[in-house]
């Protein structure tokens, strides 16, 4: 494999930023300093003017996921190859096996999906059920296959829902393990109850969907999850979290020294609820996730959260369904395949919404865009930093370059994106990936097949004294 020097750019890493050149060689960083020299046959890439900074991790994708009846337009290759050309170079995706079907053999389905992936990713394993093959299926993935988190929905009712006594055994069992639980916080009763009353109000179009969902919906049960991590002592990552109830629960268990770790969504950062009202069905039931997208007021609340650290990772819940895959919805919103992109766009949005308005600066940014999620999840220092010895997952960051982000130009198979016309200043211009160039000035060269399953490291048992514990005192602690 050929040596890469970029030469003449700003290293940001999260604790700090300063010049210096990057060379790489056989997919490793192998020197970072001033005035570097060129190995014969090496690419010389000009980054005078720009930062050089980690390759983005996504720690929340659905890629090639069937849900509600159909299968999302991005698979493993689409997909990455799509966050490559945003500057995310790798991916932590979700297994999520039927109620009552073995953990192991939804594994290896997943795993052979993503044999096709053209950049680095890895697995969080939901647990949808419970009984002693569950608990011994999550001891092999965590000690035999370097899966560390295990996902649990509270939302769903009557498909993946977890009720509390799959909580407390799942929970229960990766503390043993040294995994982190991880959790999707809706109150998936009330949801169901809701969904039903709005619908019986008459109000069947995308606008529903919102209603049936509220922000307390959401607070309710992060608190719950939060409490029973409490009681287990054991540490709890909250995803996409979208409200200012959700934020503060996270926050209040933070304040008392509880470990609780929460995740943004780009689009939560810079989408309101107003999209569910656009009188276009097929516009509005694009928006269609959940948690839904809120009010303005909750945007800044969510910022506030990550200046302060007590929201740590952004991700983008990429889960593409085109118009026709929504239109299943289109007299029940509660019927509409839940999901929006993202993968592509999540840099140059948090980038211009973040470090553009002095909301963050760019070793923040990095923090929560890849150092943050390679400390959580156990893959740090080989994700997350520019250093010697890491991967040459790298971005060349064009903090100039300008792009009017839209589903005509986008690398996602899907027919709609949710940041049409947004137009944004700072992007990618270059993006290493295993110590390749996979996307160089608008040109991409993504491989079918190339990404690599990687291991991520049990913590130790319990927790005690663990590399966790060591790890997350640096999560939101930045140099300005």
């Amino acid at each position: 494999m050929s040596s890469i020097l970029i030469r003449g750019g700003t290293v940001v890493n999260a604790d700090h930023a300063f010049q210096a050149d990057v060379l790489t060689q056989d997919g490793q960083i192998i020197a970072v300093g001033p005035d570097l020299q060129a190995p014969a046959g090496a690419t010389v890439v000009d980054a005078g003017g720009q930062y050089v900074m980690p390759g983005g991790i996504d720690p929340h994708t659905h890629m090639q996921l069937p849900f509600m009846g159909t299968t999302t337009m991005d698979d493993f290759f689409t997909g990455t190859a799509a966050g490559l050309a945003g500057g995310t170079t790798s991916i932590i995706d979700f297994v999520i096996p039927n109620p009552k079907q073995s953990l192991m053999e939804a594994y290896q389905t997943w795993r052979g999906w993503a044999e096709k992936s053209a950049a680095d990713y890895g697995f969080h394993v939901a647990v949808t059920w419970w009984d002693e093959s569950v608990k011994r299926d999550m001891g092999t993935l965590v000690q035999q296959e370097g899966v560390n988190s295990f996902k649990h929905f509270m939302a769903y009712k009557n498909a993946i829902m977890c009720d509390d006594e799959t909580l407390v055994n799942s929970f229960s069992r990766a503390l043993e393990l040294g995994a982190m639980p991880t959790v999707h916080a809706e109150n998936g009763e009330l949801v169901f109850l809701l969904q039903q009353q709005v619908l019986d109000r008459g109000i069947t179009g995308p606008e529903g969907h919102p209603l049936s969902r509220p922000p307390v919906v959401e607070g309710e049960a992060a608190n719950r999850a939060i409490a029973i991590a409490d009681v287990l002592n054991v540490p709890i990552y909250i995803v996409h979290v979208s409200c200012i109830e959700a934020a503060d629960a996270i926050a209040r268990a933070r304040a008392r020294g509880q470990r609780v770790y929460g995740e943004v969504l780009a689009g939560h950062l810079a989408i309101d609820d107003s999209v569910y009202r656009d009188p276009d069905f097929a516009k509005a039931a694009a928006h269609v996730m959940s948690p839904p997208f809120r009010p303005k007021a909750h945007q800044e609340a969510l910022w506030r959260g990550l200046q302060s650290g007590n929201l740590h990772t952004t991700a983008t819940d990429h889960c593409t369904f085109c118009a026709s895959q929504k239109a299943a919805g289109l007299d029940n919103f509660a019927k509409i395949p839940n999901g929006c992109g993202g993968v592509e766009e999540r840099l140059a949005v948090i980038w211009d919404e973040g470090v553009n308005t002095g909301r963050l600066t760019p070793s923040e940014f990095v923090a929560i865009t890849s150092a943050n999620t390679a400390k959580l999840f156990n893959l740090y220092p080989q994700k997350g930093c520019v250093a010697v010895g890491a991967d040459a997952d790298l971005v060349v960051w064009d903090p100039a370059g300008t792009k009017t982000l839209s589903a005509k130009t986008h690398f996602s198979k899907n027919d709609f994106n949710i940041f049409e016309g947004r137009t944004v200043r700072g992007i990618p211009s270059h993006t290493l990936s295993q110590g390749k160039l996979v996307f160089v000035q608008g040109d991409l060269r993504a491989e079918r097949g190339v990404g690599r399953y990687i291991k991520r490291p049990a913590f130790n048992a319990n927790f005690t004294a663990s590399k966790l514990r060591a790890d997350v005192m640096a999560v939101g602690a930045v140099k300005r």
